[in-house]
């Protein structure tokens, strides 16, 4: 699957993992940045063209990150097409239930609650867990419009 990554300096080093270990499992991953550690940089600089990429490649998904990925999840959804779940712990249902009713084409990570073994898990759990269409797909067909 091809899959985007992006976050600002509070997820960089998860970011780099995340990285290696989905291009291990065969994943084509591109990397948005930030690619080196600025305590002042903007996640919109990052964030915008991860989900530009997403929104242009409706079979590819994007994973992106940052201290708690509200704001990241905020940028990402300004992008038509763009349907970005955040996620920062707490019932791996919510992840599954973005998937499955809003067929969320976005992940975004609280970096600063969650250890690595737990993202990975969400990753995974996310990644596989199919859209359910019926009536979710009139309901995103209205976000659309």
């Amino acid at each position: 699957m091809k899959i985007h990554v992006a976050t600002d300096h509070a997820g960089l080093e998860l970011k780099n993992s995340i990285r290696e270990y989905l291009i291990d499992e065969g994943h084509d991953v591109t990397d948005h940045g930030a690619h080196e550690y600025d305590a002042l940089d903007d996640y919109p600089d990052f964030i915008f063209p991860c989900a530009q990429a997403v929104a242009a490649d409706p079979e590819s998904r994007g994973i992106i990150l940052g201290g708690s990925g509200q704001g990241e999840a905020m940028a990402a959804n300004r992008i038509k097409g763009v349907r970005a779940a955040v996620f920062y712990n707490g019932p791996g249902e919510i992840v599954k239930l973005s998937r499955e009713h809003n067929n969320a084409n976005m992940l975004s990570l609280g970096a600063r609650f969650m250890t690595e073994d737990e993202i990975y898990d969400i990753i995974n759990m996310w990644l596989n867990e199919p859209f359910g269409g019926g009536r979710h797909q009139r309901r995103i067909d209205k976000l659309d419009q």
